[in-house]
């Protein structure tokens, strides 16, 4: 019987995901555990294990694909001594996959069919390097030229139906969906048909609402909360702007961010901590650090330092390290401290697990992993899912101090700006200081006014006495 691979969910919230690469090809004989494919989330790429044994009947979602579901159907593998092409024609589809494809705001892929079995689970590993199979990829039956096109719906208000491919491809030419035939189950434009299309000059896409306006118009018009795309773009002038669609990172930082505002009542704290003696013993631990391989065994940054210190002020004050649910307050047995690193199209933050109690030496080295395989987006979900409070440092940038938006489920995260020579008051004295501002967010549920002060305090105290730190 057929045995249908489905697209995996690689996190609880993934809702779809990019087929970014088969590494089988239509005919492959494969056994469990073995790399098929790579899979495309926002925040990394992962390795799709097969779990049954069989030969590669169909490969139902071509290569590129972008936002295919979760639970959608993408490959059919034929079982021990049965036909492969059979199990093609029989194993396109199933219940689930049928259902999956009425599920709100679907986008049903390419070579989809109605029957079959899903039993496959895929199994999931970390991708370790640029390479993977060198197996000659076949070209998917939706992506060949098409025969006997019949044309999609084109009524008025009827939905056109078209791949998430096919799409994006027409929008890049500017081509008029409603001017292409598809050749895809139903008439469901493919990827072939745009391809076709735009060689054989098909008709471009009418002007957008904003080139239509007259720019002659006396003023913009309201962005209001929720505006659609159309009522944005009348407020710039025509020429004076391209369209830029959005990652499935961004779309995912954009509902986070927003769902963050929305439902986390956020307050903040700021205080100025001095950097002399911080610097200072940063300077002494590097130059003593032992040489391995004509190389230092580590090189602390003042970031390692200001993790180690949330780490830290999270343990001596357990009640901030908390997070908010509706029945109960989460307190959490350890600091778990992410730190927001910028990549390509956005930010992730990979989570040094039970800071407080490990070295500065160990932060610092698996800091510079972690910074290095998430820029790559080589992280696996663990390690940058969870965590109990974030430090997102702008110092380097040369920003003074701001604010951060708090990343549920963490309840607090440090903005942490540059250090910079000020003048300050000692002993009744003016001088002059290495200062760093730093300004706690928290989630107002579940760390008060008082308790955040508690927090920074005890931060602030191990910043400008570091040596409690090696202690």
């Amino acid at each position: 019987m057929p045995i249908n691979i489905t697209m995996p969910a690689l996190s609880p919230t993934m809702e779809e995901g990019n087929l970014a690469k088969w590494l089988v090809k239509e005919g492959d004989k494969v056994s469990s555990g073995d790399v098929i494919a790579e899979i495309e989330t926002d925040k990394a790429t992962m390795e799709v294990e097969a779990v049954d044994e069989g030969t590669v009947a169909k490969l139902v979602v071509p290569a590129g694909t972008e936002g295919v579901k979760v639970n959608a159907v993408i490959a059919i593998l034929a079982e021990e001594g049965e036909d492969a092409a059979a199990a093609a024609k029989g194993g396109d589809g199933s219940k689930d996959a049928e259902a999956a494809s009425k599920a709100p705001h679907p986008e049903p892929v390419e070579g989809r069919g109605d029957e079959g079995q899903d039993r496959a689970t895929p199994a999931l590993r970390q991708a370790q390097g640029e390479g993977g199979s060198t197996t000659e990829q076949a070209k998917p039956v939706a992506d060949q030229a098409p025969a006997a096109a019949t044309p999609a719906p084109k009524k008025d208000g009827e939905r056109i139906f078209a791949s998430p491919l096919a799409r994006r491809l027409a929008k890049e030419s500017g081509l008029d969906l409603t001017a292409v035939s598809g050749s895809g189950p139903k008439g469901r434009i493919v990827k072939a048909d745009i391809e076709a299309a735009a060689k054989g000059g098909a008709p471009k896409a009418a002007a957008s609402a904003a080139q239509a306006q007259s720019t002659s118009a006396t003023a913009p018009a309201p962005m209001a909360k929720g505006a659609s795309d159309e009522q944005v773009l009348k407020n710039f002038a025509e020429g004076s702007y391209e369209l830029v669609p959005h990652d499935g990172m961004r779309k995912t930082i954009a509902k986070r961010l927003v769902e963050s505002k929305q439902t986390v009542p956020h307050f903040y704290v700021s205080v100025d901590c001095e950097l002399d003696a911080l610097l200072a013993l940063r300077k002494q631990l590097n130059d003593a650090a032992p040489v391995r391989d004509d190389k230092p065994a580590y090189k602390l940054s003042v970031n390692d330092l200001v993790i180690k210190a949330l780490a830290l002020a999270l343990r001596d004050v357990p009640d901030a390290n908390v997070s908010w649910t509706e029945s109960a307050m989460v307190k959490h047995k350890h600091a778990d401290v992410g730190v927001a690193v910028s990549i390509p199209g956005g930010l992730i933050t990979p989570i040094i697990r039970k800071a407080e109690e490990k070295s500065l030496s160990a932060i610092s080295n698996e800091m510079k992993d972690l910074g290095k395989r998430a820029r790559d987006r080589k992280l696996k979900p663990e390690e940058y899912q969870g965590g109990t409070s974030a430090v997102s440092n702008m110092g380097m940038m040369g920003v003074k101090n701001f604010s951060a938006v708090i990343n549920p489920p963490h309840a607090t995260i440090l903005a942490v700006g540059a250090g910079e020579k000020r003048p300050v008051v000692k002993k009744g004295e003016l001088a002059i200081a290495e200062v760093m501002t730093v300004t706690l967010s928290t989630d107002h549920r579940c760390v008060d006014g008082a308790l955040g002060a508690e927090l920074i305090g005890a931060f602030k105290r191990y910043i400008e006495n570091p040596m409690g730190m090696l202690v």
